[in-house]
């Protein structure tokens, strides 16, 4: 009984709260329309930040308020809220893109996230992150790009087009680079070599890479887990059961790993490629720990 009130609690806190950065946010961007001056447009994304910064602080405060976590935080001590960042993560959960925003919201530029395009017609997330310019993704299936072979690139324009307008504020662009949340019958059915991770997907990644490259100081490998809660975190959070979350922070510098031409070098592809899957199967060692740890 005590769990149902409190998820009806956090649900109508967190509801609320949306919905009134959704209308500052859309207004914001409503100036952008109307105004479309250089400086207009600087000043207008770096209030959308601010008030997206504002976001998930009363968020955390909801979370912290219902929740008795054990935050553990590893890394992250250089980043910095004047520079470009493109952040990489692993998805368990709905849950995670409340702990990015909560945990790196003082650390480094509020995240864009790569989004499906179906979140665009949810209502108050979707308007409120494409006034905050985030990339829409579509991920065609197969069959379509077999019948449509014109819409091939529409993931990479949207990234490309979003990309654009990050170059004049520092910000931080998130991949989930799995491309889908992780659950345990994924991870039972989908071929994969690691035992808490789906196989990374290159495109996005490597195509943030060629657009953002010249301007970023950094990638950011985020690990994410949820030890005491891995069935339902995002549940178990808004009805008050969350009890330890383990945020790792990696920051991997521009190198001959990251700074090349991904589609016209192949050299330089194999070399990410293999830099991409490395750094993941390190991750899934990294997971094995924590989850091995808590039995």
């Amino acid at each position: 009984m005590l769990d149902n009130i409190r998820l009806v609690i956090s649900v109508t806190l967190v509801t609320i709260n949306t919905a009134v950065i959704t209308v500052l946010i859309s207004l914001l961007a409503l100036i952008k329309l109307l105004i479309p001056v250089a400086s207009v447009t600087k000043l207008s994304n770096r209030a959308s930040d601010a008030v997206f910064w504002l976001w998930a602080t009363v968020n955390l405060g909801i979370l912290s308020s219902m929740n008795r976590i054990d935050w553990q935080i590893e890394g992250g001590e250089e980043l910095s809220k004047e520079q470009w960042y493109l952040m990489m993560s692993n998805h368990r959960s709905w849950a995670d893109i409340v702990v990015l925003a909560s945990v790196m919201k003082d650390r480094m530029p509020m995240p864009k996230f790569f989004l499906k395009h179906d979140l665009l017609y949810v209502p108050f997330v979707g308007l409120a992150c494409w006034g905050l310019d985030m990339p829409f993704m579509r991920r065609h299936s197969r069959e379509f790009l077999l019948k449509n072979p014109e819409r091939r690139n529409d993931d990479f324009n949207a990234i490309q087009k979003s990309c654009q307008k990050f170059q004049n504020n520092p910000t931080t662009v998130v991949n989930f680079v799995e491309g889908t949340r992780v659950n345990a019958d994924k991870l039972a059915t989908v071929k994969t070599p690691y035992q808490h991770l789906l196989k990374p997907k290159t495109g996005g990644v490597a195509f943030a890479l060629s657009n953002m490259g010249h301007m970023l100081n950094g990638v950011v490998d985020v690990t994410l887990a949820y030890p005491e809660n891995q069935e339902s975190p995002f549940e178990d959070m808004l009805k008050g059961k969350m009890t330890k979350i383990v945020v790792r922070i990696k920051v991997h510098p521009m190198d001959e790993n990251l700074d090349g031409n991904y589609f016209e070098d192949k050299v330089f592809k194999r070399r990410f490629h293999g830099w991409l899957n490395g750094t993941w199967e390190e991750k899934d060692q990294y997971l094995d720990g924590v989850y091995s740890s808590k039995q």
